[in-house]
């Protein structure tokens, strides 16, 4: 207990400290723009996720529907009340938001867990235009399985001039053929790649058609919200181009993905495009995943309809750039991360925000103790406004997408591939993977960082760095 007290006292003292950081990295002072505001309830919910079938026993915002695309703007402050009308605790995160620690909804770390009936209210004003998601960070592993996880876009200050605007939300679900959840992981699949999902969907939906005008240009946001899968995605059927990536616009050219080379997308990852529709009315747009036991798998298509509108990707300019500090390589100081498993005997976690009874996964081989656990220090500490490079290096054969809260970072270089300067917050290391990445350490406070395969990260591979 003492351990929780003091987490949150002292996040909530980097929180108020925050103003000085920056652009809107505090709550806004009298006189700026109207709050955008949001009420929010976690509550049960039923759906048909396949042919017709009702699946009771999901989580989502409403009772019949998906949790729905939650919109800012940048610079404009947003109030998002979120209740509890479940019977477990809950806190929610807002993956990539670059926002005040006390703000962030991870439980001890920086706020207590919502229990039944309780609201908290969430205040920050978003600093990045761009594609965001949500989920919760409290029972994570329960309540995202059965549907908690949303998208959140927010906008830029000026009309970057598309004609459309589709979220595309990839996720799983582990049912039985009448429609009722499977258990939402197991033993065998926790301590390897995590336990797939049997329905694959888009917004809750089997391959959903959008409708947008032929001709016209389309921003396509592609979010992997699942708690396990990395899709392997190719657009087929129009000219696009990538335009951001994690929220942040590309600063270089990336290469559209391909059959040979499709698009790797972890969880927690997000890739923004910019669709030119074709000219014919009925002609369609589709997003593919390469899955095991497809050749493709069409998980949402954009249909042209109307008169053409003969745009061109050349019109648009690019999307403003976002308020990052950028890295200094030539003062960085190095700190190197190990992930792999655990050492054997290890116990599992506490539990006070789920437990999944097993500790197979550490950072540094230490396994993450649970978010409520005492005496567990910071991964590392962080000298506020200095830059750093964070080795990354993967000692297992399974896949990490590796996410860390409330600062963003540019992949350097890999011992396996070449990487593009994209401005990011989830880095997906591969089999046997060192990565280095660099950052400023602007944004102060306790941030978690850990795997985004929930199964691991419920499993050790979890902790947090603090910025003093």
């Amino acid at each position: 207990m003492k351990r929780r007290a003091f987490l949150c006292g002292s996040g909530a003292a980097m929180a108020a400290g925050a103003g000085g950081l920056g652009v809107g990295l505090a709550w806004p002072q009298l006189g700026q723009a109207a709050a955008l505001s949001h009420d929010l309830t976690i509550q049960p919910a039923r759906y048909a996720l396949r042919d017709g079938v009702m699946t009771d026993g999901l989580v989502s915002l409403s009772a019949d529907a998906p949790p729905p695309v939650i919109r800012g703007k940048k610079g404009v402050p947003l109030r998002l009340n979120v209740t509890n009308a479940m019977p477990d605790y809950t806190a929610m995160h807002w993956h990539g938001l670059r926002i005040p620690n006390g703000m962030d909804g991870v439980p001890y770390l920086t706020q207590f867990p919502i229990a039944e009936g309780e609201t908290f209210a969430y205040e920050f004003t978003p600093p990045d235009a761009g594609t965001y998601w949500y989920h919760p960070h409290c029972m994570t592993m329960s309540q995202m399985a059965h549907g908690l996880t949303g998208v959140m876009v927010i906008d830029e200050e000026s009309d970057p001039g598309f004609d459309g605007d589709e979220v595309v939300n990839l996720r799983d679900f582990r049912l039985q053929e009448d429609g009722s959840f499977l258990p939402y992981f197991t033993p065998r699949g926790a301590a390897r790649s995590g336990t797939f999902g049997n329905v694959q969907t888009a917004n809750w939906l089997q391959q959903p058609v959008y409708d947008h005008p032929a001709g016209g240009l389309v921003r396509l946001r592609v979010v992997n919200t699942d708690t396990t899968r990395i899709y392997k995605l190719v657009l087929s059927g129009a000219e696009a181009k990538i335009i951001a990536w994690d929220g942040h616009p590309t600063r270089v050219d990336v290469p559209m993905p391909t059959a040979d080379d499709p698009m790797l997308l972890g969880p927690g990852q997000r890739a923004d495009l910019a669709v030119r529709m074709p000219s014919g009315e009925g002609q369609q747009v589709d997003l593919l995943a390469q899955l095991p036991g497809y050749v493709t798998k069409p998980m949402a298509s954009l249909r042209a309809i109307g008169a053409d509108l003969n745009r061109s990707l050349s019109d648009l300019a690019p999307l403003e750039e976002n308020p990052v500090n950028l890295p200094n390589l030539d003062q960085a100081e190095l700190h190197e991360f190990v992930f792999g498993w655990t050492p054997e005997g290890d116990a599992p976690n506490d539990g006070l925000c789920g437990t999944l009874g097993y500790s197979f996964w550490s950072i540094n081989r230490t396994p993450w103790a649970g978010d409520a656990a005492e005496n567990v220090g910071p991964l590392a500490t962080l000298e506020r406004g200095k830059s750093y490079v964070l080795r990354l290096r993967n000692e297992s054969p399974n896949l990490h997408p590796i996410h860390l809260h409330g600062l963003v970072f540019v992949p350097l270089k890999s011992n396996q591939r070449d990487l593009p300067p994209l401005l990011t917050d989830t880095m997906l290391l591969l089999k046997d993977e060192v990565i280095d990445i660099a950052l400023v350490a602007d944004n102060p406070g306790d941030w978690a960082f850990h795997c985004h395969v929930i199964e691991h990260q419920k499993t050790g591979l979890a902790g947090y760095i603090r910025v003093t």
